[in-house]
């Protein structure tokens, strides 16, 4: 039955979260954005920063008030009252950098991808198992409130049962952005890909087959990449990620009994409607596009599962985490793409 209201988000009471002392790896701009948010919402607290460039690391910790500053991980670690590390690091550091930390015994919330790689990632889980502490990827947009209401909606089988996924994620880039780059770990698929990949598994689960035809750009990275992917329960998803251009970003969700369609970009805060497959009803869900505004959700919820003692993420599990890195690997496979790390 098509339901009279969209559910309301579940999320952690924010007053009752522990405020953890937190360390920023690598200050980059994605890092800007997390520092941003978490000013902007008080509670959690930056006190120290890291990064190979002196200067560049002294202007971000100038710019938000962070009070010690550092040019290697082994530094950081070293910080008194240090609970957290937060590692936005290139791709292909986030491997090295997480294991570390973890060694060090402190809790560790890594920016997507977790890895390069499935392989990756399961040291990673092994090892915050072997230390007791919590490991989460920073897939941001599963802990917003949007993503709240589609769990919700498809947990409750409000759409029936699930027949077609299709998202697509492109953006335009110059040739010298550093996701042209081979050295590091360069293409669409980390960066952009990720995104739909762990939108399709958390909505149909895993896939049982995957088909992938890419492109490739002069810089000798991947440039555009398509993929099929068959779930257990039937669905297809239509999968589309590129370089080249950009594209509408959009996703939609089509069950039998009603189909979501999301705004572009889909994984981003902003809107969505659910329209009923007979009888014309319709929901709305409509949120400011504030895009990351909303990345203090994941460092709430990293707090939130501190603070209950868990070592794995409800929201967001290695296993979830290895799943998306699993298929990522097999695209890969298809395509012969070959990161340095790995040859």
């Amino acid at each position: 039955m098509f339901p009279t209201s969209l559910p309301e988000p579940q999320l952690p009471d924010r007053k009752t979260l522990p405020a953890l002392r937190w360390g920023i790896l690598g200050p980059g701009w994605i890092a800007a954005h997390f520092a941003k948010s978490l000013r902007e919402q008080g509670g959690q607290q930056i006190i120290a920063v890291a990064g190979r460039n002196s200067e560049k690391t002294r202007a971000f910790a100038d710019k938000w008030a962070i009070p010690q500053v550092f040019t290697s991980v082994d530094e950081l670690l070293a910080a008194r009252d240090l609970d957290a590390v937060y590692i936005a690091t290139p791709h292909n550091h986030h491997f090295p950098d997480g294991m570390k930390v973890l060694q060090a015994g402190k809790h560790v919330l890594i920016e997507k991808p977790l890895a390069l790689n499935a392989r990756e990632g399961t040291q990673l889980q092994a090892e915050a198992q072997r230390q007791g502490v919590l490991c989460m990827e920073a897939m941001w947009c599963d802990f917003t409130p949007k993503y709240s209401v589609l769990r919700q909606l498809l947990a409750d089988g409000a759409l029936g049962d699930l027949h077609t996924l299709i998202a697509d994620h492109g953006e335009f880039f110059t040739p010298d952005h550093r996701i042209f780059n081979v050295d590091l770990a360069g293409g669409p698929m980390l960066d952009l890909g990720s995104y739909l990949i762990a939108f399709s598994t958390m909505v149909g689960g895993a896939p049982s087959a995957i088909q992938a035809c890419g492109q490739p750009a002069e810089s000798g990275v991947n440039g555009q990449a398509s993929m099929l992917l068959q779930h257990n329960n039937g669905m297809h998803s239509v999968l589309n990620t590129t370089l080249f251009s950009n594209t509408p970003g959009r996703a939609v969700i089509a069950g039998r009994d009603a189909t979501i369609v999301l705004d572009g970009q889909f994984y981003a805060p902003g809107g969505f409607v659910m329209t009923s497959s007979q009888g014309g009803k319709t929901l709305r869900w409509e949120e400011p596009c504030n895009r990351y505004a909303q990345l203090h959700h994941e460092a709430d919820h990293f707090a939130w599962c501190v603070g209950q003692g868990l070592t794995s993420s409800p929201i967001r599990s290695l296993e979830t985490s290895l799943q998306t890195l699993s298929v990522m690997d097999e695209v890969r496979k298809q395509l012969g793409i070959v990161f340095n790390e790995e040859k």
